[in-house]
């Protein structure tokens, strides 16, 4: 019996195999790259976020507190992104993957300038 892999996605879409057409694997891994960039620029932006909150912490030693908490939380949603754009990065390796396997392992090499 073959196994077979579910993602999980926030925003579902019907793969065209389940539709019965074919799968167009470079919009695929366009795709899954888009996302694995967002993961990125979500972990920059949080990661910059923390280190500000930091900074904070020292300036208004009044409200340190409220600062480390708002840091951790920022730190933990950066963690998280990083995270994100991981499997995102795996997703996009196995959707070259599947192409190689659905040409036979015959691999074009398409020149992207």
């Amino acid at each position: 019996m073959a196994e077979e892999k579910h993602h999980h996605h926030l925003f579902h879409h019907k793969d065209k195999e389940e539709e019965g057409g074919p799968v167009d694997y470079e919009k695929e891994m366009k795709h899954h790259k888009h996302l694995e960039e967002i993961g990125e620029l979500g972990t920059a932006a949080a990661g910059v976020y923390a280190l500000h909150e930091k900074h904070e912490a020292k300036k208004d030693p009044e409200h340190a507190h409220k600062h480390k908490i708002e840091e951790e939380i920022a730190a933990a949603a950066a963690v998280g992104a990083g995270g994100y754009a991981f499997h995102e990065h795996l997703d996009k390796k196995d959707a070259k993957k599947e192409e190689k396997e659905a040409e036979g392992g015959k691999h074009h090499h398409h020149h992207h300038f």
